[in-house]
């Protein structure tokens, strides 16, 4: 059974703040521009005072732990090319993001929970990208909400007028809508379509009548990667047979294994020049994969097109969603430098061991390793710790050996 696929939208927006959170987390943040002013303020710097259109200095004096930076342009741009790349490589084919701080694609509802989770950000999953936008800015950081299976309509009645930017409303209008006393969607259909054309503008009321009609945008768009790795090879004659395809492929492929360097392909296309044009299909690759492995996923991809009965003049592959795969070095690497440690070791002195390897070839587990204490390093006895016998000291076992001669002499049982 199929998974359904629905647009989710990432909120991120504004952008450089986000950005600028994700480097300083531990601490509240501010966006300046270029005369030093206050774009974007974090939450907590707002709640103590911080806001938009504020000198850095009053901003510093209301916030003294407070983080304010310049965010250029080419650094947020080149930060949202990067996570766009990564969003097509882990998640989905189909990634939009023409404005930074938001982001569509085609994910079922367990991806989108998935990416909410990682991201720790709102996500609104729907069958448009215009109510999955709307049904974002409605959801809880690391929450989705799910406006699928008839709820639309429901929904759509309760959004706010500061949500109709979506729609393509400036904020003059908006700030109008709220002067008249309209509090949402809701109230401006009650409206004519002639009303609304009138107030606000030919073309956005126009875009906004589609809208209530159920006119949607079309669907999420395949993106579009940056690096991608290609490798061309021509034929002097029209490639027929499956086997002939698998040698010319078994020449093309090795051009393409050095150029990884270690990294991995989410997808796999292959384009086929014909008399009747070129043929294409996309496969997702999971990895690890061998040379077999890509060669047979090739040959796949190439039976996808359809293009061997026309007969194929050139075959092209490409490599892309390319990412530098994980390892994991340990499950808390930097636990000493966490600032919970210390809390915790103070209320609780035995919440934490380490590990002390012994032998790690060795049969037995208690002689591979065992638990010693956080701080102290003196070995932590467990249920499954082997008892061992008290080793004598050296003058116990001298008084020993002393007792048994006087033993031995005397005629007694030592």
């Amino acid at each position: 059974m199929s998974v359904a696929a629905h647009v989710a939208c990432v909120l991120l927006a504004p952008w450089p703040l986000t950005l600028l959170s994700r480097h300083h987390p531990r601490s509240p943040v501010a966006v300046l521009g270029e005369t030093r002013r206050v774009l974007f303020a974090c939450p907590e710097a707002q709640l103590q005072g911080v806001q938009p259109g504020m000198r850095e200095m009053a901003a510093l004096s209301r916030c003294p732990d407070l983080h304010a930076e310049v965010v250029s342009g080419s650094a947020a741009s080149a930060a949202w090319a990067e996570l766009l790349e990564a969003l097509y490589a882990r998640y989905s084919d189909r990634v939009e993001g023409r404005q930074a701080g938001i982001a569509f694609l085609k994910v079922s509802l367990k991806a989108a929970r998935d990416l909410a989770a990682a991201l720790h950000v709102p996500v609104g999953w729907a069958d448009s990208p215009e109510v999955a936008h709307l049904a974002a800015l409605r959801a809880k950081s690391g929450e989705v909400r799910d406006v699928t299976g008839g709820q639309e309509k429901f929904f759509l009645s309760l959004t706010p007028t500061e949500h109709l930017h979506v729609l393509g409303v400036p904020d003059a209008h908006t700030q109008k809508l709220k002067f008249l006393g309209l509090r949402g969607l809701a109230d401006l259909m009650k409206w004519s379509a002639a009303q609304r054309e009138a107030f606000l503008g030919v073309d956005v009321g126009k875009k906004v009548n589609r809208f209530l009609k159920g006119e949607r945008s079309g669907a999420v768009a395949k993106y579009v990667p940056g690096q991608i790795i290609e490798a061309h090879l021509g034929v002097d004659a029209p490639l027929l047979e499956l086997g002939e395809a698998e040698a010319a492929l078994q020449d093309l492929l090795p051009s393409l294994l050095p150029e990884l360097r270690g990294r991995t392909a989410a997808y796999l296309t292959l384009h086929s020049d014909t008399l009747g044009g070129r043929l294409s299909a996309t496969r997702p690759l999971k990895w690890p994969l061998d040379d077999a492995g890509l060669l047979r996923m090739a040959l796949l991809t190439l039976q996808d097109t359809a293009a061997l009965p026309l007969g194929v003049d050139a075959v092209t592959i490409q490599l892309s969603g390319l990412q530098q795969p994980a390892r994991m070095v340990g499950l808390w690497a930097g636990i000493a430098e966490l600032e919970v440690t210390k809390t915790v070791l103070d209320r609780f002195p035995e919440a934490l061991v380490r590990v002390q390897w012994l032998d790690p070839w060795a049969y037995s587990t208690d002689a591979q390793y065992h638990w010693v204490d956080w701080q102290t390093g003196a070995l932590r006895a467990t249920k499954m710790t082997p008892k061992q016998a008290p080793v004598a000291s050296r003058s116990q076992r001298r008084d020993t050996a002393v007792q048994q001669v006087l033993a031995f002499f005397e005629g007694m049982a030592p």
